[in-house]
């Protein structure tokens, strides 16, 4: 079955939907376990913030003084004093922000830099509309 957005709905509370870049085609899945995990996640107010800081990172951080540019993310130090949160909390809300796919982490020496998942974050939109 086919919603009207043009995704492949199955029987088994998932959904595919088809991206194409070039002649390439991906599946991305999103399924019901998935989707209640980020869901948790969301349910915590100062995650909900770091997401939408995140969305546009130049408003919120400056760029940091190895990079100079917002690429690859923001550091997670920056994050951490901007959420004014203990270095412990902040790692364990970021972590499982990761972990359920909100966030792609990047490393740059001793420095962890981490931005949405914009797909991702597609997908569970897709999903519970």
């Amino acid at each position: 079955m086919v919603n009207k957005v043009g995704h492949l709905i199955s029987s088994q509370n998932f959904i595919n939907s088809f991206l194409y870049i070039g002649i390439y085609r991906y599946v991305c899945v999103m399924d019901l376990k998935s989707a209640t995990e980020i869901g948790k996640c969301l349910s915590n107010q100062t995650r909900v913030q770091i997401l939408e800081w995140l969305k546009a990172p130049e408003k919120h951080f400056p760029p940091h003084e190895t990079l100079k540019h917002f690429k690859d993310g923001v550091c997670v130090t920056y994050i951490q004093e901007k959420a004014g949160l203990s270095q412990s909390t902040i790692s364990t809300y970021l972590t499982n922000m990761e972990k359920c796919g909100l966030l792609i982490s990047t490393r740059h020496g001793k420095w962890t830099y981490l931005k949405r998942d914009e797909a991702m974050i597609q997908q569970f939109a897709d999903f519970i509309i």
